[in-house]
């Protein structure tokens, strides 16, 4: 059973990760450990060369991980990104991100999981596959 909701991660995007939370990311699905989103396109997140830039992506694939944290230990505002590793497949289309999130592992003080992004239409070819550790804080 999951301990966060859609309404409550996009509560959090907003106030709490700014940064990210108010490039349009709209969580679509939340379940324990798993989450879905996606990221509309716009012109403003490309880089030279006309492709969506890997901070960008970087982003959204950490926002998507810290709901599959949450959803999973519930609203802890304090676990926090302690390593992130990016792999850039092939250039994503024009068009919306879509990021699906998995923990694979969780304790009690590290939770591990991907994040593998694809351009929308094409949920079979991987642009982006980030790999995240977060650090849980002691209760």
């Amino acid at each position: 059973m999951t301990k966060l909701t859609i309404a409550e991660m996009d509560r959090i995007a907003r106030e709490d990760v700014p940064g990210v939370g108010q490039t349009g990311i709209v969580f679509e699905a939340i379940e324990d450990g798993l989450v879905r989103a996606r990221l509309p396109f716009h012109v403003d997140s490309l880089r030279p060369g006309g492709t969506v830039s890997g901070p960008t992506m970087m982003g959204l694939a950490d926002l998507v991980m810290y709901a599959c944290v949450l959803s999973r230990i519930g609203i802890v505002k304090m676990a926090v990104t302690t390593n992130l590793n990016a792999n850039f497949l092939r250039l994503p289309g024009a068009v919306d991100l879509i990021a699906e999130g998995r923990l694979i592992k969780c304790g009690r003080r590290l939770a591990y999981g991907e994040v593998t992004i694809t351009s929308d239409g094409e949920p079979d070819e991987a642009v982006c596959h980030v790999t995240i550790t977060y650090s849980i804080p002691p209760r």
